[in-house]
């Protein structure tokens, strides 16, 4: 299945091709990207699902199958390529943050990684605490507060000797190519990590009991992991050559990478919406905001392609109404998104809201009597309906992304003029118009494929394919994507 992302044209030579691995909470993909000098082209070549299991006592990733599942795209991409005539020049790696794989000596994965969705770390935050003071900890790391950052995890651990740490995207590169590295923007998501100097802050490691070298050497986006091991090549059918080069590999990274924006709607003066699993909400900087009032807001600094800090907060997302599907299906009600939607949209504003941040909605397990419960705990009520229930979502979720923004323009001294929705949410007609409304402010929705847009444009310009920042990376995409402006209703 083939996706026209942007300005390709198949009457224009093809400047590079590059495969983009992207794989989220709930599913994963591996693409081809076409760069020209008209845009970029995505043809998705293999789709496959990813969730948690119950596996040894926790909620787990079963990453062997993750892996099989990526071999065989990137099997699916290689044979479409050799089809066309084409040379795929690299391949990139997105996931979600903070999870990691423990690997030993000889690089086994010793046993399948935890899912933040685990409640493991719950119970460690308060002995990280009384070592490493949180007004410090923030000074440092810039991060907000979620008791799943990779900190807390790796304090759960009972013995670390021996074994070195891998984020996800980057045991998945370290699987390809043999070489172990940590790449910076998912770095910056651990805990671990100076947000000042960009590098790791090794007293924290010192004060845990941690080794330095728990996790792999720094790597920057656009560098290159390695070539494909002589075992992996044959396997996908692709050159031995073939390099893995780092991307934004959290995945909100490469997202924020592939924003839209343009001196015409705002420029540098936006606010994004990362619109998932979870919703990623901020603004993109130059220098991070590590004030105790910043802190106090819980809004992280979270390092973005060429350096530049992404400003945000985790803001629940679409998890809350997949889930919610998921529990109606189970009883045998499937209605049609789109249905649903438009039965939530003519329901009447001002009806009963959540908080989407609670973590009392972040492990699965009947959402809609969660979401009933929560409005009754506010002294409302919310009627056993799916589209009652969806317009409670959707107008929880508008806001607390107009409440975020705001935070965030207040704490950082910058006003955004525009909203750029990305992801799956920038189709979701009725959460960009209440964004809009919320917010007071146009959002401009799209491309859905953000997130592999970035990972290529990253790839093509390591290659040489492209060339410039994010301005003239960003210029490739909004000059050939298909936007949707919303303004907000007076």
């Amino acid at each position: 299945m083939s996706a026209q992302v942007s300005g390709a044209d198949g009457g224009v030579p093809t400047l590079g091709v590059f495969a983009a691995v992207d794989i989220g909470a709930s599913s994963g993909r591996v693409m081809l990207g076409r760069v020209t000098g008209a845009g970029v082209q995505l043809e998705v070549v293999h789709r496959f699902p990813n969730g948690v299991v119950e596996l040894d006592g926790g909620l787990r990733w079963d990453f062997d199958a993750l892996f099989v599942e990526v071999l065989e795209g990137l099997r699916a991409a290689a044979t479409i390529a050799a089809l066309q005539g084409e040379k795929i020049a690299s391949i990139g790696i997105d996931t979600w943050a903070v999870d990691y794989g423990l690997v030993d000596r000889s690089g086994t994965l010793v046993a399948q990684p935890f899912s933040y969705r685990d409640d493991r770390s719950r119970a460690a935050v308060e002995p990280v605490h009384r070592k490493l003071d949180p007004a410090r900890l923030y000074r440092t790391t810039g991060l907000q507060f979620l008791q799943f950052n990779t900190i807390y995890q790796l304090a759960t651990e009972q013995d670390l000797d021996g074994l070195q740490a891998l984020l996800i995207p980057d045991l998945i590169a370290f699987l390809l190519t043999g070489v172990r590295r940590t790449e910076a923007t998912n770095a910056s998501t651990t805990g671990l990590f100076d947000a000042v100097a960009g590098e790791w802050a090794t007293e924290f490691f010192a004060a845990l009991g941690l080794r330095r070298n728990l996790f792999p050497p720094l790597i920057q986006p656009g560098e290159t992991y390695g070539n494909l091991l002589a075992e992996i090549a044959t396997a996908v059918g692709l050159p031995r050559e073939t390099t893995v080069v780092a991307v934004g590999s959290h995945d909100t990274a490469s997202a924020v990478a592939a924003v839209p924006a343009t001196a015409g709607d705002g420029g540098e003066d936006f606010a994004y919406i990362s619109s998932g699993t979870w919703s990623l909400v901020g603004l993109e900087l130059n220098h991070p905001v590590l004030t105790e009032a910043s802190r106090e807001a819980n809004f992280t600094n979270e390092r973005g392609v060429d350096g530049t800090i992404r400003y945000l907060r985790n803001v629940g997302g679409l998890w809350l109404l997949s889930e919610c599907q998921r529990s109606w299906a189970q009883e045998g009600f499937r209605p049609g998104l789109t249905a649903l939607l438009t039965a939530a949209g003519a329901l009447p504003p001002g009806g009963p809201q959540i908080n989407p941040d609670d973590p009392y909605f972040i492990a699965p397990d009947n959402m809609p009597e969660r979401i009933r419960a929560a409005v009754r705990r506010t002294g409302d009520v919310l009627p056993n309906d799916p589209a009652a229930i969806t317009r409670c979502i959707m107008d929880s979720l508008a806001t607390a992304y107009a409440r975020t923004i705001s935070a965030a323009e207040c704490l950082a001294g910058r006003r955004a003029d525009v909203v750029h929705v990305v992801g799956g949410g920038s189709q979701n007609t009725l959460l960009c118009q209440l964004t809009a409304n919320a917010t007071g402010k146009p959002v401009i929705a799209g491309p859905v494929e953000a997130t592999a847009l970035g990972n290529v444009l990253v790839q093509a310009r390591a290659a040489g394919a492209a060339a410039g920042g994010l301005p003239q990376l960003r210029a490739i995409i909004g000059a050939g994507t298909s936007l949707r402006r919303y303004e907000p209703w007076t």
